[in-house]
């Protein structure tokens, strides 16, 4: 749960595929409930008839009008909704703006089921894709915020479903029979609370260090 003594971010919740914000009713009801500020945006198109960078650029249009310039905020990215959230992160400057970072059910490494659709989006999120590949090549960026990649060994939607383990931030099980539950199930809400009240890991880099400097001046 949130603590009391520190003020919370607002945060930024992204649908997946052929989603709208209405996936997040239950998690926005949730989150809500404990005090928190909660955005959604309902991408379009969100049948992946446009690139990912389209829709990436919407979040960063959203982004720049809801939230103050020097107002840092979470992000959570369901299934597609994670790959445009990193997009947005990596390359479109929203790693200066974000402070906490959740994806579920996010196909990082791409799924066989793209190669169901020949629709652009759709085929970014392939196996070996160039748009993935390009994304994973300095991922290590995310490693300045906290990450946290939640996923189940029983995504159907995402093969395999250890796509969406990722070497940097932290992965987190959580084993939801069905790819479109994750965004309402009770433990993955439980996690995304948790994770949202988690300390920053940036914050934890400047204490440690002001922590080193002054060890280092007594000497």
């Amino acid at each position: 749960m949130m603590n009391n003594s520190q003020k919370a971010n607002p945060i930024l919740l992204l649908h997946g595929l052929w989603d709208t914000e209405a996936i997040f009713h239950p998690m926005s009801n949730f989150l809500s409930k404990l005090g928190y500020s909660v955005y959604s945006l309902s991408m379009n198109p969100n049948n992946g008839d446009v690139a990912l960078e389209k829709l990436a650029e919407q979040v960063a249009i959203y982004a720049a009008k809801i939230f103050p310039e020097n107002q840092r905020f979470d992000l959570l990215g369901f299934s597609m909704g994670g790959i445009v959230g990193r997009y947005y992160l990596q390359r479109l400057g929203g790693i200066e703006k974000v402070d906490r970072f959740i994806t579920i059910g996010s196909p990082h490494n791409g799924t066989a089921t793209a190669f169901g659709s020949l629709r652009p989006g759709c085929m970014q999120m392939r196996i070996g894709s160039y748009f993935l590949a390009d994304l994973n090549r300095d991922l290590t960026v995310l490693s300045q915020i906290n990450f946290t990649s939640i996923w189940s060994p029983y995504d159907m939607m995402i093969l395999p479903a250890s796509s969406s383990i990722m070497p940097v931030g932290k992965n987190i099980l959580i084993p939801v029979l069905f790819h479109g539950w994750m965004a309402a199930d009770e433990r993955v809400l439980k996690a995304v609370m948790e994770e949202l009240s988690a300390p920053l890991k940036a914050e934890n880099n400047r204490l440690n260090s002001l922590k080193t400097t002054v060890q280092e001046n007594r000497k």
